[in-house]
């Protein structure tokens, strides 16, 4: 159940207000359903009082109803009635069915109102519906009421206009747009108190025919300063210009039920609405995938001052704080703050430019107090840029900015007493509407010799391999001939690569908001050092966090922010969990480490065995056997088990799943195609690799009876897992049989000695995988080519290798003694045995004596080591070779 429904249920109420079923009447508003109405109303239910009229449920509310209002208590009885009351009740609701009296014993919170106001209060009770008020607390009720309003609007003009061509669905957009700048500018004293509104009440038909024609007529007064022939009632509107109704669009048809709605609309107390979040929410308005969460999927603002502070707020503070009372510097400070521009290349519906807005003015009005200054405010909002692909949300973001001016100034009123007037609209920020990855971005936002620029935003996040026909041409146009590879980038590429460009040689900044698979795998070693040349550097990084927005599922994707800069030497910092560190460098991998890149390799840099990936069926599945499957072959035919081995990926290695494979050499072929089940499954393999488009798997038809890919050897191998999570401390791999088939899924090393087996399941490795590794959502993807063959281990001794070897037997031996566990089970950080954990710990201790006698302290140092031994050893492999 959505907000909107609830609020339409509480309308209903007072429409119809029943006192006997008045308080279950409340309940079903909320969802809960009627099975439990029902034994709330049955005697012996859940209903735990005696006292007729009166309701007690356990942990959920009391309800008691009264006579006279003289008999309601105040809420601070209502408050100590609370907490004399069995059974913990949540909310206490008192009243005489014209005043309503409710407390929230969770929060505190109280509600004192007239029972008819009860539906503008809906979100005292949204608990009730399983929505805690604590995840709200960001989201002003205005908000989401106005976003619930307008997409019913938006939903009932879209039923009786054809809105098909892009002009059309644009038009609507402007109108959209022009009607929430009327709404609240009738409610922020920019009209008359509900001059809008009360207009269209009083001179406009009740079944909505002549609407569109009055609001037309109504757009083109507020963009004509010099007026003689108007209508009197038009004239009382006051000029707006600023771009808002410059352009002469139709307004769409209206019928009774969409003039009603618009009416509505006029009705809610827009003077409350917050432009941080409430672009975002609107542009729900016009997605149907979006509203369900309406208003609950913006970005919030301290996710957004992750990125200002680091990029410019904090430097701002520190030069306020050093000028402290000094007339020069403030003067000189305030200069600063009215050049600066910033951009946001990806603004949506603007929230980072709002943010950055609002602060800079908060920046000014304190250096206003501190210089007794008497003047106006000299941030413009000419100085905001944006690029916006979606039309709707490059119209809101325009009009957005304009609502969060005049609420600073607003709040500049209060305390210096004066403002610039309203009215006439001077600007409303430059944001285009177009792709940002095709147009120039200084030709958005020009750079004059005096600017001072920051870049920042949160562009959209897609993976190399989920592009769309039109993202892969935008990746061509930003990088083709400038970087090969570029089809192996995230699509968010383009945004730090064209941002460098542009702050290179120039007073600016840029941070963005990114997935951090920009810093991790093959794309660091593709992408950065493509960027950070000819002076450019990473000033400061958030590494890795859960970037949790106000939604409704609290859904939640891992993230980095990044900031480049022009070479520096102010400090460099890293934020790790919130903690600042001032580093000596960042490298593209967001470590204190120098900026060195890995890439990828087919042979390995250490004297170890090679590793492959495991053999790849492509064969539908019909060559693959679950246990149940092969109990029933070994069952009934059981001479045909010579065609059979086990088979293990990542997932049935990690989670003791046990799998076989049929196995067929070429020269046993005849011997299994005597039996029948064979046959079948072969011909079945046969058919799926014909039905393919490729042209290599069509081929692999006539040898149905093998797998796509061989890498199976008849040796005791190690399995490497090519996913693994990436809160575990230690890499879980295993010994195999020679009778198993390690699939593609999975890594393989063959004819491997334990002392190999200790290397790759150390810290040491560990340390480095977790660097350079891709990732899948937050899990590490184990390549062989970038985790295993790029490992830098030095040479050890014969002796060396024994004493590992002593440390991997405990290790298997620990394994042994919980053998009812999974590996999965066995490696989870909050749940591995001691016993595990000390000899994985033992281990680490014998593989770092591999690199040095003193023991590593951190993962840092650790990993500072390596990148040094692989430049090293890099450098000794060229000069081998004569390179």
């Amino acid at each position: 159940m959505n907000i909107a429904q609830i609020e339409s249920n509480l309308q209903k109420i007072n429409k119809t207000l029943k006192k006997e079923t008045f308080i279950f009447d409340l309940l079903l508003a909320y969802g809960t359903p009627k099975a439990t109405i029902a034994r709330l109303q049955k005697d012996g239910g859940l209903n735990l009082t005696k006292v007729e009229d009166e309701l007690l449920w356990k942990k959920k509310l009391y309800f008691r109803p009264v006579l006279k209002k003289e008999d309601l208590p105040s809420l601070e009885e209502m408050k100590q009635i609370g907490k004399k009351t069995k059974h913990e009740p949540r909310f206490l609701i008192q009243t005489d069915y014209q005043t309503l009296l409710a407390v929230d014993q969770t929060t505190s919170d109280s509600l004192e109102i007239p029972l008819i106001d009860l539906p503008k209060h809906f979100d005292f009770f949204l608990p009730l519906a399983g929505m805690e008020k604590a995840k709200h607390q960001n989201e002003n009720p205005a908000d989401v009421k106005a976003a619930e309003k307008m997409a019913r609007l938006y939903d009932e003009l879209s039923k009786i206009n054809t809105i098909k061509t892009k002009e059309e669905t644009h038009n609507l957009n402007v109108f959209l747009s022009r009607l929430l700048f009327c709404f609240f500018a009738e409610d922020t004293n920019i009209f008359q108190p509900s001059q809008f509104t009360n207009a269209i009440s009083s001179h406009t038909q009740e079944d909505g025919s002549d609407l569109h024609t009055y609001l037309d007529a109504l757009f083109l007064i507020l963009n004509t300063e010099v007026r003689k022939t108007q209508a009197n009632y038009l004239k009382d509107f006051p000029y707006v210009n600023g771009g808002l109704f410059r352009n002469n669009f139709s307004a769409p048809h209206f019928n009774k039920r969409s003039r009603l709605l618009l009416i509505e609309c006029g009705e809610l107390d827009w003077s409350a609405i917050n432009p941080d979040i409430f672009g975002s929410m609107m542009q729900a308005v016009v997605s149907e995938k979006e509203r369900d969460g309406m208003g609950m999927h913006y970005t919030s603002v301290p996710n957004i001052m992750k990125v200002i502070e680091p990029l410019f707020l904090t430097e701002l503070y520190e030069e306020f704080a050093s000028a402290k009372s000094n007339t020069k510097k403030l003067m000189a400070l305030l200069e600063r703050l009215w050049k600066i521009k910033i951009f946001d290349p990806a603004c949506g519906s603007g929230n980072f430019l709002i943010i950055a807005y609002k602060e800079l003015r908060i920046l000014e009005m304190k250096i206003f107090g501190k210089l007794n200054y008497h003047g106006f405010s000299k941030i413009s909002l000419s100085n905001f840029y944006g690029i916006e692909l979606d039309d709707f949300a490059h119209e809101i973001a325009m009009l957005s900015l304009w609502l969060a001016e005049h609420q600073m100034n607003q709040r500049f009123l209060q305390v210096f007493k004066t403002v610039k007037p309203a009215l006439p609209l001077t600007s409303t920020g430059n944001i285009v509407q177009g792709n940002a990855c095709r147009l120039d971005w200084e030709t958005v936002c020009p750079k004059g010799k005096e600017d001072e620029i920051y870049i920042l935003g949160n562009p959209p996040y897609v993976g190399a391999r989920m592009q769309d026909e039109k993202q892969k041409s935008d990746m061509k146009q930003v990088f083709h001939e400038k970087l090969e590879g570029y089809n192996d980038l995230d699509y968010i590429a383009s945004w730090f690569f064209k941002g460098a460009n542009f702050i290179r040689n120039h007073n600016a900044k840029c941070a963005f908001v990114s997935t951090n698979s920009i810093s991790q795998g093959s794309q660091v070693s593709n992408l950065w050092p493509n960027i950070l040349k000819e002076n450019i550097e990473i000033g400061f990084v958030h590494q890795s966090f859960k970037w949790i927005n106000n939604a409704k599922s609290n859904a939640a994707v891992s993230v980095i922010i990044l900031g480049m800069r022009n070479e520096d030497s102010k400090p460099k910092i890293i934020f790790k969990n919130s903690i600042r560190n001032i580093v000596k460098n960042i490298s593209p991998y967001l470590t204190d480490t120098e900026s060195k890149y890995i890439f990828a390799r087919r042979d390995t840099l250490s004297n170890v065995p090679s590793m492959n990936f495991g053999s790849m069926p492509n064969d539908g599945g019909h060559l693959i056997l679950s246990k149940e499957e092969y109990n029933i072959i070994a069952e009934h035919y059981p001479s045909s088990l010579i065609f059979f081995k086990r088979f293990m990926g990542s997932h049935e290695f990690l989670n003791n799943i046990e799998r076989w494979c049929i196995w067929i050499d070429d020269n046993n072929l005849k011997e299994a195609l005597r039996f029948e089940f064979i046959r079948e499954r072969i011909a079945k393999v046969k058919k799926h690799r014909l039905a393919s488009n490729r042209g290599a798997t069509n081929n692999l038809a006539n040898v149905s009876h093998c797998f796509a890919e061989i890498r199976f050897k008849k040796t005791m191998s190690i399995i490497v897992p090519a996913n693994s999570s990436e809160r575990r401390t230690y890499l879980p791999i295993g010994f195999l049989n020679d009778n198993t088939v390690i699939s593609n899924l999975a890594n393989a090393v063959y004819s491997a000695e334990y002392w190999v087996f200790s290397m790759i399941t150390s810290k040491m490795h560990m340390t480095w995988v977790r660097t350079v590794a891709g990732r899948l959502k937050t899990d590490f993807r184990y390549s062989n080519s970038l985790c295993y063959n790029t490992f830098p281990f030095p040479k050890i001794s014969d002796k060396q290798k024994k004493e590992l070897e002593t440390h991997v037997y405990r290790i298997l031996e620990e394994r042994e003694r919980h053998s009812e566990k999974t590996l999965a089970q066995l490696y989870d950080p909050d749940k591995m045995p001691e016993g595990l954990r000390e000899a994985h710990h033992q281990n680490d201790l014998a593989i770092e004596r591999c690199y040095r006698s003193k023991p590593f302290t951190s993962d840092e140092e650790r990993l500072e080591y390596l990148f040094q031994l692989y430049e090293k050893m890099v450098a000794e492999e060229k000069k081998a070779n004569g390179k």
